[in-house]
Formats: C-alpha cells, sequence, structure tokens
C-alpha cells in the first residue's frame, strides 16, 4: 500500500477569480438598488447585471438580503475600524476617548454616504432590512460598552449619569441619523460633524471638575 498522502491543491487564482466575481456581484447590486429602488430588484436582474448565473449568486450570498448584508458590512473597512478602536482604548483621558469614538462614527458614516438612500429606502420597503439594520446598532451598542467601563473605573462618568443612560446617550448621538441631518441635509463638513459630536459627547458624559 502507497504512503504516497493525497496532494491538497490550494489555487490562489482560484480565490482570486472568486472574489472578482463576488465583487463585479456587489457593484451590479448596488447600481440597481440606486436606479431601480431595493424593492424591485431580483436575484435575477443582478446575475444579469454581473454576467454571473443566478445560483452563482445565490451560492454566494444565498438571498438579497444576503447581498445587502455584504455591501453594508464592505462600506468600512474592518481593519480600519479595529485600527480606530484599538487607538480609542489605549487612550489616556476619557476626553480623547469620546473623541475616538466621534472619529469612528464620522469615518464610518463617510463611507456610508454613497449609500445612505439605499440603506433608508430599504429600511421602508424591507422588513429584513429593519432586521439587519437592528443587528448592527446592537453590534455598535454593544461594543460601546468599552468606552463606558473604562469611564466608570476611572471615576470620570458624569455626576448622577447610570453606565445604563451613558451607554444610550453615547449610543444615540454616534448615529447615522444626526450624520445625515447635519451632514447630508444641513451641508455641514464632516469635520464639523466630528469637532460638534465630539464636544457633545463631553460635555454630556465626562464629569465636571
Amino acid at each position: 500500500m502507497s504512503n504516497t498522502k493525497k496532494r491538497t491543491y490550494c489555487c490562489p487564482s482560484r480565490n482570486a477569480k472568486a472574489m472578482q466575481t463576488r465583487s463585479r456581484i456587489l457593484i451590479a447590486a448596488k447600481n440597481l438598488f440606486e436606479s431601480e429602488g431595493f424593492e424591485y430588484v431580483t436575484i435575477e436582474k443582478i446575475a444579469q447585471a454581473a454576467a454571473v448565473s443566478t445560483p452563482t449568486v445565490y451560492s454566494l450570498f444565498q438571498s438579497k438580503r444576503g447581498v445587502l448584508r455584504a455591501l453594508m458590512d464592505e462600506v468600512f473597512p474592518r481593519d480600519q475600524f479595529e485600527t480606530l478602536v484599538e487607538s480609542s482604548t489605549q487612550a489616556k483621558s476619557p476626553e480623547v476617548r469620546l473623541q475616538f469614538s466621534a472619529k469612528i462614527a464620522r469615518q464610518m458614516y463617510d463611507a456610508e454616504k454613497l449609500q445612505m438612500d439605499i440603506f433608508r429606502g430599504a429600511s421602508v420597503l424591507a422588513p429584513e432590512f429593519k432586521e439587519l439594520e437592528k443587528e448592527r446598532e446592537t453590534r455598535r451598542y454593544n461594543r460601546q460598552e468599552i468606552t463606558i467601563e473604562a469611564m466608570i473605573r476611572e471615576k470620570s462618568l458624569a455626576t448622577g449619569l447610570s453606565p445604563t443612560k451613558a451607554r444610550d446617550i453615547l449610543w444615540a448621538f454616534t448615529g447615522r441619523d444626526l450624520y445625515r441631518m447635519l451632514v447630508i441635509e444641513q451641508s455641514w463638513t464632516s469635520d464639523e460633524y466630528e469637532e460638534w459630536l465630539a464636544q457633545m459627547l463631553i460635555n454630556a458624559l465626562v464629569k465636571k471638575e
């Protein structure tokens, strides 16, 4: 009996091709969502626009909801987000930590800006989008616990403010609705939004000397 082990093949070119296909599908879907509206786009239309088979779209994303989830998750690169979070956790003062919270919100929503109309339209017309958005907001709320816990440890949380209310305030102020109203609808610059948000967070959450 031969002791030769079966060789495992790894094909970088195949992986690269799969990534290119996935990217092409997402670009096609984004264009269709923008031009036709989320509710009118089908998996078949996405496949046709991306020049792939319908089963290929299903195999990569499972559903139109899966396509939308991928678009939402890939707007803001994870490595960029993790770098900002790491810098925030290493900050030596609550003020700097909250400035990073404002920076994270600004950079995230700057990246989302071109897709906000898609997301808002989908949220009104598609129940599955609302579920995805709820998942994202729950994750965002949970991640912000680190900031509030650090303030509790260093006793810098505003007097009379409970940890739960502090998290609620941080979550609400850094939500995308404020960014949309100020930057998109009222034409604030992103810098103005970030500076204002940082100061509002500091005023609301940090104990006064």
